[in-house]
């Protein structure tokens, strides 16, 4: 479908609207945060149809959201938010995506980098060795049925209470790492099958562990809440559910398939499938989603205790502690407060390639950064810049709580394979001084800045839009890939 780019509506300079006029069958208007550099790079895929077809799913209120990393994915563009009223309201999977609870974790040393910059490639050869990075890769945890059901049910909860970390870690993570809608009774075998040993393990695509220097500091105040300082050494830790979550997405979406007749759904685009809130198969999936997500946060538990462990065998005592800043998914549902045309309403906001971005003052916040906002975490490509920033209330007003994820792909990864060396693109960035630790040079070449957006652009649209605010900019020093 071509977009009459004739209808789309400059609100602002960051911020572009598709009108509830534009198709009959739209519910709510379409809205994308871009420049309009971004935007049209954003129409150069089927993004914005995807767009304008989430703007139909039944109870979807407020407005239909593209980010300014969005670009095409599974029935939902990647970048892509939606409020679905709840109850009464529909939950899709393609709202979600795949890999359910993929996210950020940012763990915090209190190290200058000039004091460590020697050991930097020791630290990298140790992570790569210790952490199972790739497609399948299994790690050296091995769960059995009872335990897996534990970590699906309680998430990072499972892992502290088998000295896998320690509470306070829980207290950094989004939903304290555990929703407790979770039941592992509906999620298959298969799914089960697939995670047992995939606890502690990276998997492939654009999955990293990076070490990284704080390069820049914007918010010196909320810097300091944060406990961040200018050349600090950080390890960015981004994956989420592996093939657990993979199964659990695929084994729904094609349920929902076979059901969505009988609840009279029509949609635009049958990978927008979805079902009821309250019918067995949404209530179902919904807590399957849930499990998946804990899964994710004990995953990213479990590769924070190896990095903590590698990270002890290089520096010693003299490392001092990695504490979490913060851990936030990308790829979730979850049923908020949010307030719509004046009032309050509870809502199932789907997230997809979208981060949480709540303002102070609210209660999901760590108390510690309560009165200042919420950390978000904005990984970039590949030997790119990654960003923190701080949640705004204006994110409330205009996006439920709401901003990108990261950069995003502009280039297929056959395209990246067939015009960018691996070879050379490893040697580039090691001449720029970042290691990087990988089996794989094709996936290198599939993860090349040059097929994504450049991230700097798409946080200046967050930042100017008032939706959050940058505080910290980081440089990587060693990448790890699967």
């Amino acid at each position: 479908m071509i977009i009459d780019h004739s209808k789309i509506n400059k609100l602002s300079d960051y911020l572009y609207e598709i009108p509830v006029t534009y198709r009959k069958a739209m519910r709510v208007p379409a809205r994308i945060f871009a420049t309009e550099a971004l935007l049209k790079d954003i129409e150069q895929d089927r993004t914005l149809e995807q767009l304008l077809n989430m703007t139909t799913l039944p109870g979807i209120v407020g407005q239909a959201l593209a980010m300014p990393d969005a670009h095409e994915g599974y029935g939902f563009p990647i970048g892509g938010v939606a409020a679905i009223i709840y109850p009464g309201g529909v939950v899709s999977p393609g709202g979600i995506g795949y890999d359910i609870n993929c996210g950020v974790r940012l763990l915090k040393s209190q190290l200058e980098a000039k004091t460590i910059f020697t050991q930097i490639k020791r630290l990298a050869d140790d992570l790569y060795q210790t952490i199972p990075a790739g497609v399948g890769e299994a790690g050296e945890f091995k769960l059995d049925k009872a335990g897996l059901d534990n970590v699906l049910r309680l998430g990072v909860t499972a892992l502290v209470q088998q000295g896998y970390g320690e509470q306070q870690d829980q207290e950094y993570i989004e939903s304290r790492g555990c929703l407790i809608s979770a039941d592992p009774r509906v999620a298959s075998e298969i799914a089960k099958k697939r995670g047992l040993d995939q606890i502690g393990t990276l998997g492939a695509g654009n999955h990293f562990i990076e070490i990284d220097q704080i390069a820049e500091i914007y918010d010196e105040s909320t810097a300091k809440a944060y406990g961040i300082f200018k050349n600090q050494i950080t390890v960015l830790i981004h994956t989420g559910s592996r093939g657990l979550g993979h199964q659990v997405a695929t084994d729904y979406i094609k349920i929902m398939m076979k059901v969505m007749p009988k609840y009279g759904i029509n949609i635009p685009d049958r990978e927008l499938v979805c079902a009821p809130i309250e019918s067995p198969e949404g209530q179902n999936y919904l807590k399957a989603m849930a499990a998946a997500a804990n899964f994710a946060w004990a995953n990213r538990q479990m590769i924070t205790h190896l990095t903590r462990q590698a990270w002890r065998r290089i520096l010693g005592e003299s490392g001092g502690e990695l504490k979490i800043l913060y851990d936030v998914a990308h790829n979730i549902a979850k049923i908020e407060e949010h307030e719509i045309n004046g009032q309050k309403q509870s809502v199932l906001v789907h997230r997809k390639g979208a981060t949480r971005a709540f303002p102070a003052g609210h209660p999901d916040i760590p108390e510690q950064y309560r009165s200042i906002g919420q950390p978000v975490i904005i990984p970039g490509s590949m030997g790119t810049a990654s960003y923190i920033l701080c949640g705004n209330a204006q994110s409330m007003r205009q996006t439920f709580g709401t901003v990108c994820h990261g950069a995003g792909r502009r280039m297929s990864r056959r395209a990246a394979i067939e015009s960018i060396s691996g070879q050379k693109l490893l040697a580039d960035l090691e001449a720029k001084g970042i290691t990087v630790k990988t089996d794989s040079i094709k996936g290198l070449a599939e993860e090349a800045p040059q097929a994504y957006t450049d991230v700097d652009q798409v946080v200046e649209v967050i930042h100017q839009a008032g939706l959050a605010s940058k505080v910290a900019k980081l440089k990587p020093l060693a990448v790890i890939k699967g």
